[in-house]
């Protein structure tokens, strides 16, 4: 059976709701948070009509499997995935089946924590302008898509409400203080070169990733998402090349078609047409079964 795309939960939860993000929703359990992930899709800030199926599923199911993968080398907020221990909580388990998970409460660190092993999208931009990514000064002569000798740690100061904000290590050790400032960094690093190494063994280049941290009882804990289509740059192994604009494993089609669009940006756009839904679903479920082996 076909499940349609979701683009709520509120109505499938009868818990407070505490946060609504362009994807994530997140409700209150008591002890524990329910993170719901939709199949609703953003670009250029806006949130997309109509939602796509399936990306709800691959995002937190990808998630899910991240952590297992990694507790061996930090902590995470993940209590479980089954919907089926949720009871009255939620009203129609076969619909949120898949894109649940509960979790731990945790003090968010307000820092995104960027990996990027090659010099790509804005850490290519910022470099061609000024010859730095977030204040490190690198080589000159690098070329679009070039692998860094030793991937680089390029923090971002979080912002709820428009773009975070691309800082530098020494103006996070301001933010956070510098114990907590390195110890984020090395775990960090520390988690990109695991997936980079898994994903190599696929035939998939990891280019760049992002994650987020909390604290749990003074203890560095890994939150929200990790190593999925939304929150990492992954390209097929073969496609690579230097100097082109690489064709991501994501959201490719939609920001290709809105691109090409005349859609100014400053207003809610048009519907995607249903051959870019169609595409998109195919490549979040393509993503999903080359990493986990498994098809959805």
């Amino acid at each position: 059976m076909t499940l349609p795309a979701l683009s709520t939960a509120t109505h499938l939860v009868n818990v407070p709701l505490l946060y609504k993000g362009k994807v994530r929703e997140l409700y209150d359990l008591g002890e524990h948070v329910l993170i719901v992930v939709t199949d609703r899709i953003s670009a250029f800030d806006y949130v997309l009509e109509p939602p796509v199926p399936a990306k709800g599923t691959v995002l937190n199911k990808l998630s899910a499997f991240w952590f297992e993968q990694t507790e061996h080398l930090i902590r995470n907020h993940v209590v479980h995935t089954d919907v089926n221990l949720l009871g009255d909580a939620v009203k129609d388990k076969d619909l949120l089946d898949g894109r649940i998970m509960v979790c731990r409460r945790a003090e968010r660190i307000d820092i995104e924590c960027v990996v990027r092993g090659y010099i790509t999208g804005g850490g290519w931009r910022q470099y061609q302008s000024s010859g730095e990514v977030n204040g490190i000064k690198l080589p000159e002569g690098l070329r679009k898509n070039e692998a860094f000798p030793e991937p680089i740690f390029t923090p971002a100061a979080k912002n709820d409400v428009g773009h975070d904000e691309d800082i530098s290590l020494s103006r996070m050790k301001e933010l956070v203080g510098e114990e907590l400032a390195l110890q984020l960094q090395d775990k960090s690093l520390m988690l990109y070169k695991f997936a980079r190494d898994y994903c190599r063994k696929h035939g998939i280049i990891l280019a760049d990733c992002k994650f987020e941290f909390g604290l749990i009882d003074e203890e560095i804990v890994l939150i929200d998402e990790i190593f999925t289509p939304d929150s990492s740059r992954f390209w097929d192994e073969s496609n690579y090349a230097l100097d082109i604009e690489i064709d991501s494993m994501d959201k490719e089609p939609v920001r290709t078609y809105l691109a090409s669009s005349d859609w100014d940006k400053n207003s809610e756009p048009d519907p995607l047409p249903q051959a870019v839904v169609e595409e998109t679903t195919r490549r979040y479920s393509d993503i999903y079964s080359r990493i986990t082996g498994v098809s959805l």
